[in-house]
Parts: structure tokens; sequence; C-alpha cells
């Protein structure tokens, strides 16, 4: 038994210490973070059961380091420590009691929670309120020198206070923070990379830490970077009693402090509050991996002291891993409702975030090529909440050369039509409305909960009516009966019954909700009402179409020869390109414009000058007829140009059109329900909801335009009031920049009342 523990800790030393060269050094590591604590926190447990396990060249008995060796360096004034972990509930309780037992008898304590941001550790020195050196955490002792770098992060504040009324500093701060990129900004940040043909990056810990270490600190300035200030290492003069008060401290003197930090009076308080923090844990803006927690009494956690290289005050407490490594078996093509193919990824099941995953997303064959993922791959996953699990990137480091490439496919592996590419898009299409999968996808997504909600309709009992050709469309759900219904194996009348009673239901749901289970490209639940609240009947929303797209079609035969226009300048191509989308180039351009002829004169050049046979003034006219047509569609805020072509090419189609028209002679709902106001404490005014509410937001929607408001998806700067509950994201951000009054759910109220 003896000799089975001492091999097993030989075996995680080599490993973690293999791991570390990899991720330190290399800068290439081949399994995750999470991966990477379970096999440290195995040897850690051994160690403290069997002591004479531990060795000296045991990495729990060193700081892991991020020195690089061109960078000069800086000595910390007091050691950077990292955090013990512990992973349940049992961890935290057996940290408070030993932590008790080193203390004299009758103490207690309380704490300080934090999110654990998963970000690149940074030590900031200001003398004489003054920023003059910034350092990484290095190996604890010594970081690299980043302050160039570090002053182009606009949330660093140069000097302290950053106001005028904030507390004075001491002669000589030092404090401690994190550099990361928030999540939107990483998003854009990849985003731009794909615009200029560079591959996305797979991870924003190792791009912010690269960012942070660039010799040119123009290239760091170019990054939406953020840092987050949570702990003073040192001070001259600086006394204070609680973690708490740090925090408030900190905060007063300008630096940006980790919002959402709590303080609670006792470690129970804590334990009770992780659920609802690894549920919520998405909807912060930044990534984090686990909370800190901190004896709030600074003195306690001083006396407690260290173990190791751990304090033994504070520790971490880590949330189920959402990333694994494993292995690509194969990909398998998916077909959605709207025909777009999705690669998916067939993995060697890995369990990740209380679930095993064996699929994973691959997004899209672009994606694929620029992370040069293959087939027999080592690949990150990652599953956030009840997002579908995604293929972050390949780890290049494990390949063995058997690794194949991925290529797309050129056939619809469903109906055998040729697979098409939409100009500008990345994703594959299959162009055939009919195809099996299509149809299945979308009576699938049709009856589902948050569309039209049909229960006892789940995938299978879809199939199943499909395959005996009960159903071929959205509409013939309808027109179900019970006695055809019966007849399938595993139906019996109780079933049926329930099943048909749903259907009935459902004919009876707001023209919004239907609006919204169809399937229309880019149409979810806020458009849908958006539609519904303009047209109030779906006749209204057919007509509308029928007439822009007649005046589409006008516009673009009156300029035909200019179409026909071979050029291989930019400029007349791109006029051309304006000429052949009048409804998202142009008719959104100009709602409302005067001397419309001169504007296009402008605009067009490039391709009259070329082709001056359709005079401007012909194509004036023509625009102004289809932007008077469309205006009703065009001015629905929160509704963009390509959205608002999309709906027209939906319901302008003679097949959708006669799919709805079946529908009306089934007794389905066509008809908005009319608001019945109850006051007009809010007419006029535009809101935009974001956060969780105490209520679902169709509540508090229902209350703002029974009281004459209007609730947008979008906020911009003609949006009135943003309404603000927990976990806000972006959108309230957005309104802070724009100057848009933020209102809490209370805040509504009393206006309302």
């Amino acid at each position: 038994m003896e000799d089975a523990l001492a091999a097993r800790a030989t075996e995680l030393r080599k490993e973690l210490n293999y791991h570390i060269y990899r991720y330190n050094v290399l800068n290439d590591p081949i399994i995750t973070d999470a991966e990477y604590d379970r096999l440290f926190h195995e040897l850690r447990e051994l160690e403290v059961e069997h002591p004479e396990l531990r060795t000296p060249d045991s990495p729990t008995q060193r700081v892991g380091s991020d020195l690089s060796d061109d960078l000069p360096k800086v000595a910390h004034p007091a050691p950077i420590l990292s955090l013990a972990n512990a992973f349940s509930p049992e961890d935290l309780q057996r940290w408070e009691e030993r932590n008790l037992k080193l203390m004299t008898a009758g103490t207690t304590f309380d704490y300080v929670l934090e999110p654990k941001l998963d970000g690149l550790s940074v030590v900031l020195t200001y003398v004489d309120s003054v920023l003059v050196t910034a350092a990484t955490r290095g190996n604890g002792e010594v970081g690299d020198d980043v302050t160039a770098n570090i002053r182009t992060i606009r949330t660093v504040p140069l000097r302290i206070p950053s106001h005028a009324d904030g507390p004075q500093p001491p002669s000589r701060l030092v404090v401690r923070g994190e550099v990361l990129f928030q999540k939107e900004d990483f998003e854009r940040v990849n985003e731009e990379q794909e615009a200029a043909g560079l591959p996305r990056y797979v991870n924003a810990r190792n791009t912010a830490s690269g960012s942070l270490k660039q010799k040119d600190s123009r290239i760091t300035a170019q990054r939406p970077l953020t840092a987050y200030i949570y702990d003073i290492v040192d001070s001259d003069g600086l006394v204070l009693d609680k973690e708490w008060d740090t925090l408030e401290f900190m905060r007063d003197m300008g630096f940006n402090v980790i919002p959402h930090s709590e303080y609670f009076p006792t470690l129970s308080d804590i334990i009770q509050q992780l659920p609802t923090w690894e549920s919520h844990r998405n909807q912060l803006p930044f990534e984090i991996d686990g909370l800190v927690i901190k004896i709030n009494d600074i003195a306690a956690r001083r006396e407690l002291g260290i173990s190791g290289k751990d304090p033994r005050g504070a520790t971490a407490y880590k949330f189920p891993a959402e990333e694994a490594t494993t292995t690509l078996l194969d990909v398998v093509v998916n077909i959605g409702r709207t025909g777009k193919v999705t690669p998916t990824a067939s993995l060697e099941p890995v369990f990740l975030s209380g679930v095993t995953v064996s699929n994973a997303s691959l997004h899209n064959y672009d994606l694929i090529q620029q992370l040069d993922i293959r087939v027999g791959d080592k690949v990150i996953v990652k599953r956030s909440g009840e997002v579908i699990p995604y293929v972050i990137g390949p780890v290049t480091g494990a390949r063995d050369g058997s690794e194949t490439p991925i290529l797309p496919p050129e056939l619809c592996p469903f109906s055998g039509d040729v697979l098409v590419r939409p100009e500008g898009a990345v994703d594959l299409f299959c162009p055939n409305p009919r195809c099996e999968e299509r149809v299945f996808r979308s009576l699938e997504f049709f009856v589902s909960r948050g569309a039209m909600d049909i229960d006892g309709m789940g995938p299978e009992t879809v199939k199943a009516l499909i395959d005996a050709n009960l159903i071929n469309d959205e509409a013939d759900i309808f027109y179900l009966e019970a006695d055809s219904i019966l007849a399938l194996e595993g139906f019996a009348d109780k079933k049926v019954d329930n099943l048909l009673q749903s259907i009935e239901n459902a004919k009876h749901r707001p023209l919004a909700q239907l609006l919204a289970s169809l399937g229309i490209d880019g149409v979810g639940g806020v458009v849908a009402n958006l539609l519904a609240d303009r047209f109030h009947s779906m006749q209204m929303l057919i007509e509308t179409t029928n007439a822009i797209k007649a005046q589409e079609n006008a516009f673009l035969e009156s300029i035909a020869p200019l179409l026909s226009v071979e050029t291989s300048d930019p400029d007349a191509a791109r006029a051309k390109t304006r000429l052949s989308k009048p409804l998202v180039e142009l008719a959104p351009r100009y709602v409302d414009a005067s001397d419309l002829g001169s504007k296009l004169s402008r605009l067009l050049k490039p391709i009259l000058s070329i082709d001056s046979s359709v005079p401007v003034e012909v194509i004036a006219e023509r625009l102004q007829i289809l932007t008077a047509t469309a205006k009703s569609l065009l001015t629905i805020e929160g509704l963009g140009p390509i959205l608002a072509s999309n709906v027209v090419n939906w319901f302008a189609d003679g097949y959708h059109q006669e799919l709805l028209a079946k529908m009306e002679r089934a007794g389905v709902n066509m008809v908005a329900e009319k608001v019945e106001k109850e006051g007009t404490s809010l007419d006029g005014l535009k809101f935009v909801i974001t956060g969780t509410m105490s209520v679902p937001r169709d509540d508090i929607k229902a209350l703002i335009e029974a009281h004459g408001g209007k609730v947008s998806g979008s906020v911009s700067k003609n949006t009135d009031y943003v309404v603000v509950g927990e976990s806000p994201g972006s959108k309230a951000d957005k309104a802070s920049q724009l100057g848009v009054t933020i209102l809490s759910e209370d805040d509504l109220r009393a206006m309302v009342n």
C-alpha cells in the first residue's frame, strides 16, 4: 500500500512539473486549469496524510511562475501568494475548523466573498500618489516589469486618488489586482481577428497575458483590457482592520474594485449562497472560475500565517470545471431549420459541469480551418451553464501526427442537395426548404417550450407523426385527429386527449408568440413583439411585406443595366453592391431624406461614371417609393436592415403565405391583443429591460405598456430609461455610456404609481 502511494506521488509530481513547464515556459498547455487543479489537489492531500512523501521538487512546495526571459524584473515588497483550493462545502467547513483550532477559544470569524477572476495577477506600486511600477506576479517573489503596458489600461489610475474628494493616500501604496478581458471585449477582439483574416484567440487569459507582456506598449493599448484591484500588499503608515474596510478604501481611492463582492457574518451564510453563485456565474461580464473567501479580520489572518505557500486566512472555492480536454473522434454534419450546416464534434466522453459530454458544437467550417482542428486532436471543450458545449480549440502540443484535417461537405447528407454559402456568410446552407431534416427541425422548434409550447409533442412524437405522414408542415399540427394518432404505436387515449387539448390551446397563443415560433432568421421573442406591436395582425404584415417586395423588385428592374456592369474598381463594385441590395444598403439610409437625387449622385458616382444609362433621377424616384413603402418596417427601433430584409423575404414567400393561411383556416390566432391601458404615466417613453427581475420580464414589459410606454430590445440614444435587475450585463454599460437614465425595478414601479 505504501509503495503504491509513493508511486502515485512520484507520478503526480512528474506530471504536474511537466504541465508547469508547458504552461509557463512554452506557453502551450495541454490540459485545462481545472484538470491541473485536480492533480495538484490529489498530490497535496497525499502529502498532508503522508508527510514523508513530500519532496523538495514537489509542485506543492513552490509558487508557479509566469516570468519571461526578455522583460526586466521587479522584486515584490512582500510575497505574492497563491491560495489553497476548496471544491465542496465540506472542504470549506474543514478549512474553517483548522483555522479555529489555531485561535484562542471562543474565536469566531466573519468573511468577505469576492468572485475569483480568471486573469493575470499584477502588482502596482504608487509613490507620492503616482503609479511608478507595475509587475506581474512572476514567481511570487519577483515579477516582470510591465509598467509601460499597464499605463495603457484605462481602469488603472495613474494618480491616486482619482477624484478630488478621495481619501489621502499613504506615501507608498502597493496593491494587487487582476488584468483580464471582459467577455464582450474578448469577443470583439476575435471579431477583429476574423475581419483581418486571422485566427481567433482560444483562451482569454492567455491572450490577456500575451497582451500585457508586449515589448511595444502601443500593441497593448489596442487591446481592451480591464484591471480590477482587490488587495493591499504593502504600504507606509496605512492601518486597516477589516477586509471590507480595505475594499471601501480602495474604491474611494479610485481603483476599479471587483464588483459583486459581499460581506457575510458566518461561513454558513456563504455556503447557502454557493448554488446561486454557480447558477449566476455566466451572467457576469467577466470569466470567473470560483470564489475567493477571506476572513474579514486582518489581524486574525496575520496571526493564522501561512501553510506551505498558502495563506491560511483565505481560500479559493472552485466551481465544477467548465473546460476539459478530450479527444475529437469524428465530425457529424447537422442541418438546422433554416438549412444552416453546423459541424458537431463527436467526442470521447468527458465529465463537465455536472454532466457527461460526448458531443459539442464546432460552430462552422471557417472556424475549424482557422483553428486548425483535426480529427484525432486533443481538444478543449467548454460548457457554460445551459449553453450547448462547444470546442474552443485544439491542443496542438499533444499531436502525434495521426490527426487528419476536417474538410467541409459538398452535399446535404439528408437531401443530397449541393450546399451553398450566401454572399458574406460564414456558414454553409442546405437550400432545399423541403429537406427532411429541415422539416423535422422546423417542426421540433415550432412546438417546443418557448415557441408554441405544445405539451406532449417532443422530438420523438414529432418524428413519429412525420414518419406516419400525418404532418409535413407546421400547419398540419392543427388538423391532427384522434383516430389517426391512436393508430400509431405508443399512443393511448389519455395521451392523445392531452396532446389534442394542448394543440387546441396553442391556437390561441398571442400573435407575437406565433411570430417567434415560425423560425424566421433572427426573429426571436423581442423582435416578434416589435412586429406585433407595429402591424397588429398577420394580414397587415403580409400585405406590407408583399408591397415592399414588389417595390424592391421594381427598383432592381429599373437599375438592371448598372448591375450588369463589369468593373475592377473597388469603389464602383461597392456602389454596385449597394444597388443590388436596396432594402439593406439604401432604403434605411434615406428614410425621410430630402434632396435624394444629389445624395445618390455622390454615393453612386463611381458606377454612374462608368455607365450613365440609368439617370440618377430614375434611381431616386424608384428608391423613394421603396423607402416610403418600407418605412413602417424600417423605423421599428431595434430592427436592423438585415433583419428587416429577412422578414420581408419570409413573409413575401408564397409557400409561407399558404402555410399561414392554412393555420388561419384551422383557427390559429392571427391578431395581436389590444393592450388595455391602465394609465398614462409612461406615455411616449421608451424602455429597455435587462438583468434578472423579481418577476418574469414579460410582466415588467406588460406593466410598462399598460401605462403607455414602449419596450425595445436594444439601447440607443433614443432610449429614455433602462430598467436594470441583477447581473444586467452590457446593456447597462451602454446606457451609462450614452447617458441614458438607469432605473431599478422599484424605481419603475414608483414612476408608474
